[in-house]
C-alpha cells in the first residue's frame, strides 16, 4: 500500500508545527532502585473523590480492578461509565483520564510492555483483549468479582515473594487473570495454536514498525521487507491475528494520533495534517471523514464539548 490511499507525504520544506503532546508518564513502583520488576500490583485506598488527568504510559499496560464504587473512564473522546465489580483494561499508549467517585476501592496491575508481549503470545485472544481499551463488567456471573479479587490478591503476594519459582508463579497467575478477562469479554476462541502464535509475533512486529514509521508514507512493501516476509504473508498474518488488513492497521494508527492531537493539542487542522505526513489539509480532512464519519474540526468541537472534558483521554 502507498499513502496515495492514505496520505500525501509532507515535503521537507513544509513548516514545522508547534505541538502540544499528551503527557507520557513513568509509573510509580515501590523501591525501583532496589528491585527489578515486570509486574506490579498496588492497592489504592485514597479516600474521597479521585481524578487523573489525561495521560499515557507507553512502556506499560494496566488492569485496574474496581472492587466497589463507580466513575467515568474517558478514552479518545468517548466517556465510559463503570461500576464495580469491573476491570478497566488500558493498553500501552492508550490515552486515558479517570474520574473516580467517592471512596472507590481499586487494585492496579501494571505490566511492563516487553513482558506483556511475551504473555500475549500464548493465546491469540490475549492480543485481541489488549487491542482496545475496555471496561469489563464482572457482575454477569455469580462470584466473578470475588474470584477476580482472589486472583489479584494471589498475584500481589507472588509478585512480592522471594520464594523459589516466584517468577513462574507470577506468570501463571497473570495468565489466569487475563484468561478470566478474555472469558468475561467473550472473545471468540480459535484453534491452530502454533500457526496463530507465529501470526501474533508477526503482527506485533508490524505494529511496532507502524508506530515508528506511520508518518513517513511508506509503501506496504517496505514494511514487508523490513519484516523479511512477503506481502501475502503479511496480509495473511494480519487477517489471522488482528482481523484487520495491514492498510487498515496503518489507517487506524494515523487516526488515533489525529484524534489525540485534535482533542488535547493546540495545533490547527492544517498543522496536524502536516505533522501526520499529509501535504494537503483538504485531503487529510477527506481521509479523516471517511475513517471517522466526521470532519476533523467537527470531531474536535464534539469531543471538547463533552461534560467530562477535563478527564478526556
Amino acid at each position: 500500500m502507498t499513502h496515495s490511499a492514505v496520505a500525501k507525504y509532507q515535503p521537507r520544506s513544509a513548516p514545522k508545527a508547534k505541538r502540544t503532546t499528551v503527557p507520557k508518564v513513568r509509573l510509580y513502583v515501590e523501591r525501583p532502585e532496589t528491585k527489578n520488576w515486570f509486574v506490579h500490583v498496588g492497592h489504592v485506598t485514597d479516600r474521597g473523590r479521585w481524578r487523573t488527568e489525561p495521560h499515557a504510559h507507553p512502556a506499560y499496560g494496566q488492569v485496574i480492578f474496581v472492587r466497589s464504587g463507580r466513575g467515568v473512564m474517558n478514552l479518545e473522546g468517548s466517556s465510559v461509565p463503570f461500576e464495580g465489580p469491573c476491570a478497566l483494561l488500558l493498553p500501552t499508549e492508550c490515552v486515558h483520564g479517570l474520574d473516580y467517585e467517592i471512596d472507590v476501592d481499586r487494585w492496579v496491575v501494571t505490566i511492563e510492555v516487553s513482558y506483556l508481549t511475551q504473555v500475549n503470545a500464548k493465546l491469540r485472544e490475549f492480543i485481541s483483549l489488549w487491542s482496545l481499551p475496555r471496561m469489563i463488567p464482572l457482575s454477569y456471573s455469580a462470584g466473578a468479582g470475588v474470584e477476580f479479587y482472589s486472583l489479584i490478591n494471589s498475584l500481589k503476594q507472588e509478585v512480592e515473594s522471594e520464594a523459589v519459582g516466584h517468577v513462574v508463579g507470577t506468570e501463571a497467575l497473570l495468565t489466569s487473570l487475563l484468561l478470566m478477562l478474555v472469558r468475561e469479554t467473550r472473545l471468540d476462541q480459535t484453534s491452530n495454536e502454533g500457526a496463530i502464535r507465529n501470526d501474533i509475533r508477526q503482527v506485533d512486529r508490524f505494529r511496532k514498525l507502524i508506530d515508528e514509521h506511520y508518518r513517513e508514507n511508506l509503501p506496504l512493501q517496505d514494511y514487508a521487507s523490513m519484516m523479511a516476509v512477503s506481502l501475502v504473508q503479511l496480509r495473511a498474518a494480519c487477517a489471522s491475528a488482528s482481523e484487520q488488513s495491514p492498510t487498515k492497521m496503518i489507517h487506524a494508527r494515523i487516526i488515533t494520533e489525529a484524534k489525540r492531537n485534535l482533542i488535547f493539542g493546540d495545533m490547527s487542522v492544517e498543522q496536524i495534517a502536516f505533522w501526520l505526513g499529509f501535504a494537503d489539509a483538504a485531503y487529510f480532512t477527506r481521509f479523516f471523514r471517511r475513517e471517522v464519519g466526521q470532519a476533523p474540526s467537527q470531531f474536535r468541537v464534539a469531543a471538547r464539548q463533552q461534560p467530562d472534558r477535563k478527564v478526556l483521554s
